[in-house]
């Protein structure tokens, strides 16, 4: 199993135990950075924990705070608006912003895998 494929499934089994995904948001902003894989394409952070969430709240991201979605709000409207948006995501990225990016499908199709077993 490659690092994105182990983190994807951490991520997948910690979501789906506490029910919800973090993001860094400040007013109704959220964080989304450039990729590193392609260009002109932004990734927003997203965090299995709000502990982890918390932990990139600091320097030029300390007016930012942490913002629960619920599984169910993920796919209904978050979905669709990083589809929209050509939004990919990272997941549970360290404080370095070093990780994976994915497209929110791929997640979503992960998440729905493991809510029907």
């Amino acid at each position: 199993m490659s690092d994105v494929e182990t983190n994807l499934a951490d991520f997948i089994k910690a979501v789906t135990e506490s029910g919800h995904i973090w993001v860094l948001s400040a007013d109704s902003e959220y964080v989304v950075v450039d990729s590193i894989e392609f260009e002109a394409t932004d990734v927003m952070p997203l965090f299995s924990t709000e502990a982890a969430a918390k932990a990139l709240c600091i320097d030029d991201w300390a007016d930012y705070s942490v913002a629960s979605i619920s599984i169910d709000d993920f796919f209904e409207e978050w979905l669709p608006s990083l589809d929209e948006d050509g939004v990919r995501v990272g997941l549970d990225w360290n404080s370095d912003l070093t990780g994976g990016e994915m497209d929110p499908f791929t997640l979503a199709k992960a998440l729905a895998d493991s809510e029907s077993e």
